[in-house]
C-alpha cells in the first residue's frame, strides 16, 4: 500500500509583572500551536510530528507545574504527488482519519530547568485498497508513543531563549494487523529529541510579539524491519496581547510552520511513497482566564511537497487547554 502523508524584551523593565505576564502568555500560545516541535516527535509517515511542535516545552519562562489536555484532527482523503494534486486511483490508500488526545504534564525549576512528559492516544479510521481490489475501512484506538522531554532557558533572566531535548519511547502500538507501518499509531522505534526556541518583542509596549521553535525528531533505535524517515518540524509566527474582556485576555496568533521528513528505510517501509517538505499557515486564538488557557488554530497547506503518491489533508484543527499552577 502506498504510504501516507499525513524584537528581544529589554534587559530592565518598569513593569516587570506585566512582562512577565505577556511572555509567558506568548510562549504558551506558540508552544501549543505546534505544536511541533515535540512533533517532529510523532514521527509517522502521516505528519503528525507536526502537531508536537512546542507542547510538550511550552517555552516556560516561569517557574511553577502546568498540566494540558490537547485534541488534534487531521483527515488525510486527498492524494497528492510532487508538488500536486493526484488521481485517487495512484493510491491504493483512499483515506486516514485520526483524533489525536494527549494529556501531559510539566515542572519548571526556578534556575530554567524543566522537564515535561506527554502521553498520547489516538483514534484512526484507514480506509484502503485489499489484495481483492476491493476499498475496506478499519478503525483502531491505542496509546501512542509517549515523549519525555527536558528544557533549559536560564541563558538569560528574563528566559526568552531555550533548549529542548528528550526522547520518544516505543509504547504505540505498531502490530495492528490491517495497519501498514507507515500508518500505524506507534512507530516501533525509540527517538532522540532536540530542539530551541525563541520569543520577543516587535513593539516597545509589548503588544505584538514574534517567536520561533524548532525541533529535529531522529529515530535511533528500530524495530521489526521499520526506520521512520527523520523529521525538522520549525514555527515561526506573531501574536498580538494587548485586547481584553474584564479579567479575560485574548490574543489572536498566526503561525508559519515548515515540516521536512526523510524516507522511511527497512523491509517493512514504503520507501518510494515516503518523505516530503510541507508549508502551513496557521490561524489561531488564546483565551486567558486566571491560571487557565485556551489556545484553539487551524492549519492550512500553502505548498506540499511529496515522494511518490501520499494522502495529504485539507486541514489540521488543535485545541489546547491547559492549567498553571
Amino acid at each position: 500500500m502506498h504510504s501516507t502523508l499525513l524584537g528581544v524584551p529589554k534587559a530592565a523593565d518598569h513593569r516587570p509583572a506585566f512582562r512577565s505576564q505577556l511572555s509567558r502568555g506568548l510562549l504558551r500560545a506558540s508552544a501549543l500551536t505546534l505544536g511541533f516541535i515535540p512533533s517532529v516527535a510523532w514521527a509517522c509517515a502521516c505528519g503528525c510530528g507536526v502537531f508536537a511542535v512546542g507542547t510538550s516545552s511550552s517555552f516556560p519562562t516561569d517557574a511553577g507545574a502546568m498540566a494540558f489536555v490537547e485534541y488534534d484532527f487531521m483527515n488525510q482523503n486527498k492524494n497528492w504527488s510532487g508538488n500536486s494534486s493526484a488521481p485517487a486511483g495512484n493510491n491504493d490508500d483512499k483515506r486516514i482519519r485520526t483524533s489525536f488526545y494527549t494529556g501531559g504534564f510539566q515542572y519548571v525549576f526556578a534556575d530554567g530547568w524543566g522537564i515535561t512528559a506527554e502521553l498520547p492516544y489516538w483514534n484512526r479510521f484507514f480506509k484502503t485498497t485489499d489484495d481483492s481490489g476491493d476499498i475496506v475501512g478499519f478503525k483502531h484506538s491505542a496509546i501512542g508513543d509517549v515523549r519525555l522531554q527536558a528544557s533549559y532557558s536560564g541563558f538569560s533572566d528574563d528566559k526568552t531563549t531555550g533548549i529542548t531535548f528528550g526522547v520518544k519511547l516505543p509504547t504505540g502500538d505498531f502490530t495492528y494487523p490491517n495497519f501498514d507501518r507507515d500508518t500505524s499509531i506507534g512507530t516501533g522505534s525509540t527517538d532522540i529529541l532536540l530542539g530551541a526556541y525563541h520569543v520577543g518583542n516587535l513593539t516597545p509596549d509589548y503588544s505584538w510579539n514574534w517567536f520561533a521553535n524548532a525541533q529535529i525528531d531522529e529515530p535511533v533505535s528500530v524495530q521489526d524491519g521499520y526506520r521512520p524517515g527523520g523529521e525538522l518540524d520549525a514555527v515561526m509566527g506573531i501574536s498580538y496581547n494587548n485586547w481584553s474582556v474584564g479579567d479575560i485576555k485574548l490574543a489572536p496568533v498566526l503561525e508559519a510552520v515548515g515540516s521536512y521528513r526523510l524516507h522511511d528505510s527497512g523491509i517493512n517501509s514504503n520507501r518510494p511513497d515516503s518523505g516530503y517538505e510541507r508549508l502551513l499557515i496557521a490561524p489561531g486564538f488564546e483565551v486567558d482566564v486566571s491560571s487557565f488557557k485556551v489556545y484553539a488554530n487551524v492549519a492550512l497547506p500553502v505548498y506540499q511537497h511529496v515522494t511518490g503518491n501520499q494522502l495529504t489533508a485539507p486541514v489540521l484543527v488543535k485545541l489546547n487547554v491547559s492549567y498553571m499552577f
